[in-house]
């Protein structure tokens, strides 16, 4: 007998979000979105994998890019085992500010659904914001789903200013992973698509106890960096 066919009837699913805020400003070109993108996509089959181990959780993905301005990829959220990934251009500068009102927008109450889990967002970038970010991630953290969110940032590269990105995180035990090199990146794609995830669904199946504050706990720790990798961002 599967848990799907116990007493009762069929387990309500609850949703999950899971949203990627990736940079593809005009510094990301060459080598480090052709990583990203390749990232993405191989930990694509880990991440429906990791999803479908949770039969309590319903996994949606939406991606959300900026550079001058931002775009969303997806029109609306997609059921993980339906989402697929082409690939990202580049261009422009670093609108992460207008990235973080988008995502605001996106988490408000009246956006997300009543009976949703805790969402991920994952924000991955190499640079420094170019316009207001101060007051876009404050907006995020005025909306009730964007403080509650798991948010985690991968910085690319050596000189990712990343104050911004603890900002965004506003959590004192996380820290955004460094990814120096395309191994790091890779790595840490995969981590965040099934470890944070994972963690994040958690909830769905038992309590897991979360600050009055709100702020989430942090999900596992995330595997170490390579220092002896060969090209370094």
């Amino acid at each position: 007998m599967t848990m799907m066919d116990l007493p009762g009837g069929a387990i309500s699913r609850r949703p999950l979000r899971f949203y990627w805020v990736l940079d593809v400003s005009g510094s990301m070109a060459g080598d480090k979105i052709d990583q990203l993108n390749f990232a993405i996509r191989e930990a694509l089959p880990a991440m429906r994998e990791s999803a479908a181990e949770n039969p309590y959780a319903a996994v949606e993905v939406r991606v959300l890019t900026f550079s001058t301005g931002y775009q969303w990829v997806t029109p609306k959220p997609v059921p993980v085992e339906d989402f697929n990934w082409t690939g990202v251009p580049v261009n422009g500068i670093t609108d992460m500010g207008a990235a973080m009102k988008a995502m605001a927008k996106e988490l408000s109450v009246s956006n997300m659904p009543e009976r949703g889990l805790r969402p991920v967002v994952v924000l991955v970038s190499d640079g420094q914001p170019t316009d207001d970010f101060d007051s876009g991630c404050d907006a995020l953290m005025a909306e009730p789903w964007g403080k509650r969110a798991l948010r985690i940032a991968i910085a690319i590269g050596g000189d990712a200013d990343l104050d911004p990105l603890r900002k965004f995180i506003g959590h004192q035990e996380i820290e955004p992973l460094a990814a120096r090199n395309s191994p790091d990146l890779v790595k840490y794609i995969r981590y965040v698509s099934t470890t944070v995830l994972k963690s994040a669904s958690a909830p769905a199946s038992r309590t897991v106890s979360v600050p009055s504050d709100g702020t989430p706990t942090p999900p596992p720790p995330p595997p170490p960096a390579d220092p002896d990798a060969d090209a370094v961002w």
